[in-house]
């Protein structure tokens, strides 16, 4: 067992102080890690304790087994141990219950029962280190990617587009790349889908046919995802994958909970969305071979969402990246009811098997179990087919890597139980845990900066004023030849007399004639005489 699983631990209460001084992880130790205590091995009477070496914990693993048989309990316990050991953890919390790894246990006499089974010596009650997260943020701080992020496959995936649809989604992310257009959400999605609606003809002889129908299905299919509150998901502050791989001041690692009991609901963006972070972690971080401890441990819960209808070509890269990731020092472990619902090509990459029990009521089930039975390595004296029909809660097959990375016996095995609580938590201790938290102030409050909505609205409006523009000049050009014409008729030209000039000429040569005849008349009386 781990060495400092003695040493006092603050409760959910005390570490609202400790979180402010958290760090990122320090340079991983040389020296050899403590496994971790897995159970009781009780096939026979003188089987071991079992165990799971840190050194393979990036060799990846599966958890599997019928509803209600355990599963959880051991992916808490294994979740406890690796955050002991200072390595961090990300899991979804598809029910509820895995919030209690933020919460200390409480004593019962079953759980004191089973300890004293299992020979813990120094067993206590104490909280994991958690951070929770909500895709929505109701339940934890907002996980935020952008639409670029997220890239053009996964998200028409989200939005069940046919393969026509997501050729036109290419073209969407090509055209925002060749004219430096930002994709940080929806709104700057459909800008980009307007642009290309106005601009079809141009844009299909640039980069291939694009349909009126292939837009309005993508518009139709984005105002859905809307309606289901995925908006909220797209834009910034986007997640940043240090944030996930943090280490408390006494050395644990933080465990990152994802509430996923309203996102399970969507598989469609459950599954996307931790296949998007998978592949980040993939890209992102750089190659570091064989540690003593993996840098981080990826649980994906309800594992079959991931590869239900997946596209070959997604399939594939989901091969890619779990048989690679792991000379990143990521270990990616999957849960889920039936070893099979993960497909061959990847259950080939999992080293460390944890086997709860399945009921063959079904053909379906029958199946599984002979999957099962045959992918661990064989144990003379048990009967594998047989032991996972008679599992009780809380046992489970298992078989994790030794020395060398060689696959140990399969082992019936009694799981260690956590020591936080098994089951949910209230809504004021998650409020609890949350404020205390060190990544609250920078992801909280939402940040919306200029992208492609913003700038083709920007263009948009300076080419209504450019259109504009003209057709001012041409009335103003119009209404300054009217008033020409009537100035030059009024006044007249150089070359010719105005309106008002000619009739003042007239008027002149009116009055001067009268005045002038008066004048003859009187000079002309005077002269013969006046009167007579």
């Amino acid at each position: 067992m781990d060495a400092r699983q003695g040493a006092p631990v603050p409760g959910a209460a005390g570490l609202r102080q400790a979180w402010h001084r958290i760090a990122l992880p320090p340079q991983l130790a040389s020296a050899p890690m403590d496994p971790i205590f897995v159970g009781k091995a009780v096939t026979t009477p003188d089987s071991g304790n079992v165990y799971l070496q840190p050194r393979f914990g990036n060799r990846h693993g599966l958890v599997a087994g019928a509803t209600g048989t355990g599963k959880t309990v051991t992916l808490m316990t294994l979740a406890e141990g690796f955050s002991r050991l200072g390595v961090p953890v990300f899991l979804a919390d598809v029910k509820g219950d895995v919030a209690g790894l933020a919460v200390p246990g409480t004593p019962s006499e079953k759980l004191q029962a089973r300890i004293a089974q299992l020979g813990i010596a120094d067993y206590r009650h104490e909280a994991a280190p958690v951070v929770f997260w909500d895709l929505w943020g109701k339940a934890g701080h907002p996980v935020r990617a952008t639409v670029s992020e997220m890239g053009p496959t996964l998200l028409g995936r989200i939005l069940e587009l046919n393969d026509t649809q997501a050729g036109v989604l290419d073209i969407v992310f090509k055209l925002a790349d060749d004219r430096g257009l930002l994709l940080l959400d929806l709104p700057d999605l459909r800008a980009l889908l307007a642009l290309i609606a106005e601009e079809r003809k141009d844009i299909s002889t640039a980069y291939g046919l694009v349909s009126t129908q292939s837009i309005g299905a993508i518009q139709r299919a984005l105002l859905r995802l809307e309606q289901e509150g995925a908006d909220q998901f797209f834009g910034e502050p986007a997640l940043e994958l240090a944030d996930l791989m943090r280490t408390t001041p006494d050395g644990r690692g933080v465990v990152n909970i994802l509430a996923a009991d309203q996102l399970i609901l969507k598989p469609r963006l459950y599954s996307s969305f931790l296949l998007w972070l998978l592949s980040e972690l993939f890209e992102t971080l750089p190659e570091v071979g064989d540690l003593d401890k993996p840098k981080l441990v990826f649980v994906f819960d309800e594992a079959h969402r991931l590869f239900d209808d997946a596209p070959a070509a997604l399939q594939q890269r989901i091969e890619q990246v779990v048989r690679l990731i792991r000379s990143k020092g990521v270990g990616v472990y999957f849960c889920s009811q039936f070893p099979d619902d993960v497909p061959a090509n990847v259950l080939g990459q999992l080293g460390n098997r944890f086997q709860h029990a399945l009921r063959a009521y079904t053909p379906r089930d029958q199946k599984a179990v002979r999957t099962a039975a045959e992918t661990f390595v064989a144990n003379p004296a048990l009967d594998v087919a047989q032991a996972i029909g008679q599992l009780g809660v809380g046992e489970a097959l298992v078989s994790t890597l030794q020395d060398k990375g060689v696959p140990m016996p399969v082992e019936k095995t009694l799981i260690a139980p956590p020591r936080c609580r098994m089951g949910a938590i209230t809504d004021a201790e998650r409020a609890q845990v949350r404020a205390g938290s060190p990544v609250g102030g920078k992801y909280d409050t939402r940040i919306d900066r200029e992208s492609a909505a913003e700038m083709l609205a920007k263009k948009a409006e300076t080419r209504a004023e450019q259109a504009q523009a003209p057709a001012a000049k041409a009335a103003d050009a119009d209404d300054g030849g009217f008033g020409q014409l009537v100035k030059d008729a009024l006044f007249g030209t150089k070359r010719r007399q105005g309106m008002i000039e000619t009739m003042a000429k007239q008027t002149a040569r009116t009055v001067g004639s009268q005045v002038g005849r008066q004048i003859l008349r009187g000079l002309l009386g005077g002269m013969f005489g006046g009167k007579r």
